[in-house]
């Protein structure tokens, strides 16, 4: 009655499985630092044009939208600290996050998938060389490094466009909107707003590569890894999301 369930287990076992070594080989020679910054540059500097072109119309869209909302209650001064709130705990790093994933993601599962069915893969274990130390340990750890840093900057820029809003329909000095910003911010936010991000990048990574070094079924294969690695990825980031601020919540 329960077969249906051995293929996912089986599943996860093997992604267990990949992300154990996957770590552990964090702390184990080669590191292959080449591989390493280039994914870096890849994900980082690839990434870094969409997520400020997003962070900013994202506290453009944020700050009109709350504007009205505000104006209402004569609360206009109040738009600089539901702005940090929103963009740094909750929709920076979820943004930032979905645009990596549906970048990244996909091209991580499509690079590997493609050696994978071409035979790449196993002739890289013929010649001793581990395929998790040498492809899914650099871009894990080139994902963790970056994506906290596009988060940043997605969320410094966002706050500029709420600022730009702040000023021309309300006229609000820039002094009166960043100290809000600044004073209104505790450090479980900005712990939060980081820590997301961190745990983010771990799924985007490993998912991506586990669905890469799992394909089979030739070109068609790697059309499908592809789709589940961002779809799965999207999912477990909201879901990841949420057990962290319940988290973060408690701990108030």
């Amino acid at each position: 009655m329960l077969d249906f369930l051995k293929s996912p287990l089986e599943a996860f076992q093997d992604f267990v499985t990949l992300s154990g070594r996957a770590f552990g080989n964090i702390f184990r020679s080669p590191h292959y630092s080449d591989d390493i910054f280039m994914q870096m540059d890849v994900i980082g500097i690839g990434s870094l044009p969409i997520v400020m072109f997003i962070g900013l119309f994202s506290g453009l869209i944020m700050g009109l939208q709350s504007s009205r909302a505000l104006s209402t209650y004569g609360a206009q001064d109040q738009i600089g600290e539901i702005l940090a709130f929103t963009l740094i705990r909750e929709l920076g790093p979820a943004l930032v996050a979905l645009l990596v994933a549906g970048r990244n993601a996909s091209g991580i599962a499509s690079e590997l998938g493609s050696m994978k069915v071409t035979e790449r893969i196993d002739a890289m274990r013929a010649l001793g060389t581990d395929p998790i130390q040498k492809l899914v340990t650099p871009r894990l750890i080139a994902t963790a490094v970056v994506l906290p840093l596009l988060t940043i900057i997605a969320d410094f820029i966002g706050l500029i466009g709420g600022y730009f809003i702040a000023w021309s329909l309300f006229g609000m000095p820039s002094s009166q909107y960043w100290t809000s910003v600044y004073q209104d911010l505790a450090y479980n936010d900005l712990v939060q707003g980081l820590v997301k991000p961190f745990a983010f990048a771990i799924i985007i990574a490993l998912v991506g590569c586990f669905y890469g070094m799992s394909t089979t079924g030739g070109t068609q294969g790697v059309g499908r890894a592809t789709t589940r690695a961002v779809v799965v990825s999207s999912i477990w980031i909201f879901v990841v999301s949420y057990f962290i601020g319940l988290i973060f919540v408690n701990l108030k």
